[in-house]
C-alpha cells in the first residue's frame, strides 16, 4: 500500500525568506521541502520542544520549520532561515 501524499503549503513570509538565499541553496531547500510531501518525518527530523506539531529539518546550514496536520494530509512550512537566525522569533 502506498503511503499518502501530503499537500505542501507555505506561510506568506517563507517566499520572502527564500528570496534572500542564494539560488543553489534555494534549490536544495525546495527539493527537501518537496520531499516532505511523501515523507513528512524524514531521517534527521527533530520535533521542536514546546511546539505542538512543529518539526525541523536541516539542509546544510539552513533549517526548515514546519507543522504536520496528519488528519488533513498537509504540511505547512512556517520558516526557512539560516541556523543562527531560525529560532530567534
Amino acid at each position: 500500500m502506498a503511503s499518502p501524499t501530503y499537500r505542501i503549503t507555505y506561510k506568506g513570509s517563507v517566499a520572502k525568506e527564500l528570496r534572500k538565499i542564494d539560488r543553489q541553496t534555494q534549490k536544495r531547500l525546495l527539493a527537501a521541502i518537496e520531499g516532505l510531501a511523501t515523507n513528512p518525518r524524514p531521517d534527521g527530523v527533530k520535533k521542536l520542544k514546546s511546539k505542538y506539531d512543529q518539526y525541523r529539518i536541516r539542509v546544510g546550514n539552513y533549517r526548515v520549520v514546519y507543522e504536520i496536520a496528519d488528519g488533513q494530509l498537509r504540511v505547512l512550512v512556517l520558516r526557512v532561515a539560516h541556523r543562527k537566525d531560525v529560532y530567534l522569533r
